[in-house]
């Protein structure tokens, strides 16, 4: 891909504006809670940008678009089942979660089942959260090293720099800001080349003589049971994410918190549709090409120039806001709730420079892990990532969400244990299909019913005697 002199400069601008809202945001952070929860005090926009700045990464545009390249519609599953998750976090979670003024899910577990809850949910929910970095570095590195033109470590070390600028400084003001002024730029990006593209095809009439009806043209193309069990996955993993949570911790109230994640959710829903139309509008005119890439050469080629320019800068920061708001995530669960009580740090600023380090170490592991893997399928690691971080998170933080006290302690820290690892077992030696989900829900659902029947039947026998 080589970019005309209007296209760089447009990117070169976008970019630098980018920039300076992260170092905007850097002004406001004084402590480990100002970079970790805003303060407290955000609003339901900037909540709703740092959750849509998160989501709508490189596995919502990019991802999108290489799948949709290989399987058609179904693709549209990752978008549509983070917004339906989002949707029941606004009117389920977000307002019992808010009022615990907390700043970790970890936190809130520990609240409910003790501190043998905390380290369990902050590995599990890290291990997740990770296969989501990688998922969008591995976007943001293919686009960069394609556009630029650079070797793929070059463009892994570009990545660094930009997700520091994006967080390292700024915290959760700086994603939520970011993703508020990178959705801007990508809706109007995809809008308009999801028309060129459905109007380049043929309309739905060339869509349907260029693709047969199935798989291509289903919403359930690789199977109802595989599709899904994607977007339960997507549903629960939302849920039980550290930084969707996290921005509905900082909200100042909790009908702002609520009012946020409906926005994000109404704003998530309909992204996925303009990079199925494209992936499969370049299946359709160029079958030899390399999936990947699919988006960003439409992008480039078929948007005028100007425009091209600022839509590549809006899908680079797309996934590199990405990046940046989960590495966020599992910085503050990992600083705050496993390394502030090894090192024995206490002191805000000492927690605020613990958090900052998790975040460049997180960064740096997924970056050496996606040389590994450059040729995967991104939206096949969000999967998994979203089936890791619910399985062991769910069934106890929806028990103390809505019944309080009903599973006992060590029932609740064996059901996070039995989901955690039923679900690893099962990608082990059944990899893919949603076995993981499956089987890891299952185990945790089994052993906290056991647990409060257990109970009940201990507290009626204590009563009769």
């Amino acid at each position: 891909m080589q970019l005309s002199a209007i296209q760089l400069l447009s990117l070169a601008a976008t970019l630098l504006l980018a920039f300076g809202l992260g170092l905007y945001s850097a002004r406001k952070v004084k402590s480990a809670d100002d970079f970790s929860v805003g303060g407290r005090s955000t609003g339901a926009v900037l909540v709703a940008g740092t959750i849509v700045g998160t989501i709508i990464g490189g596995a919502a545009t990019m991802g999108t678009a290489q799948l949709a390249f290989c399987v058609g519609l179904s693709a549209w599953w990752f978008t549509l089942g983070s917004g339906i998750g989002l949707l029941v976090m606004s009117v389920f979670y977000a307002g019992p979660l808010r009022r615990s003024g907390l700043e970790t899910i970890p936190q809130f577990l520990v609240l409910h089942y003790g501190k043998a809850a905390g380290p369990i949910i902050s590995l599990a929910s890290s291990l997740g959260i990770f296969f989501s970095i990688v998922a969008s570095m591995l976007s943001a590195i293919h686009l960069i090293a394609a556009v630029f033109g650079v070797t793929a470590a070059a463009a892994a070390g570009a990545t660094l720099v930009i997700v520091l600028a994006y967080v390292f400084f700024g915290g959760i003001n700086g994603t939520g800001l970011s993703g508020i002024f990178k959705l801007a730029l990508l809706y109007l990006s995809l809008l308009v080349a999801g028309v060129l593209a459905l109007k380049g095809i043929g309309g739905l009439s060339g869509l349907t003589a260029a693709f047969p009806a199935d798989p291509w043209l289903s919403i359930f193309g690789r199977g109802v049971a595989r599709d899904a069990g994607n977007a339960l996955a997507l549903i629960i993993g939302i849920i039980s994410t550290q930084t969707y949570v996290q921005a509905i911790f900082a909200a100042r109230d909790t009908r702002t918190a609520a009012a946020g994640s409906l926005v994000a959710a109404l704003v998530t829903i309909p992204v996925g549709l303009p990079s199925v139309m494209i992936g499969m509008y370049m299946r359709a005119s160029h079958p030899d090409m390399l999936p990947i890439n699919a988006l960003p050469m439409y992008l480039l080629h078929n948007l005028p120039e100007w425009l091209g320019g600022a839509a590549i800068t809006a899908l680079l920061l797309s996934s590199l806001g990405s990046v940046a708001g989960l590495a966020l995530g599992v910085g503050t669960m990992i600083s705050r709730d496993i390394c502030a009580g090894v090192f024995n740090c206490r002191g805000a600023g000492k927690l605020l420079w613990l958090n900052r380090a998790c975040i460049l170490l997180i960064t740096l592991s997924a970056a050496l892990f996606v040389f590994g893997n450059l040729q995967s399928l991104v939206l096949e690691w969000n999967f998994l990532s979203m089936a890791l971080r619910g399985v062991g998170i769910f069934v106890p933080l929806t028990l103390a969400v809505f019944y309080p006290g009903r599973l006992p302690r060590k029932a609740a820290v064996l059901s996070m244990l039995a989901g955690v690892v039923a679900a690893i077992l099962g990608n082990l030696i059944f990899p893919g299909h949603n076995v993981p989900l499956f089987a890891g829900l299952a185990a945790s659902l089994a052993v906290a019913v056991v647990g409060i029947v257990a109970c009940r039947a201990e507290e009626a026998r204590l009563a009769e005697n």
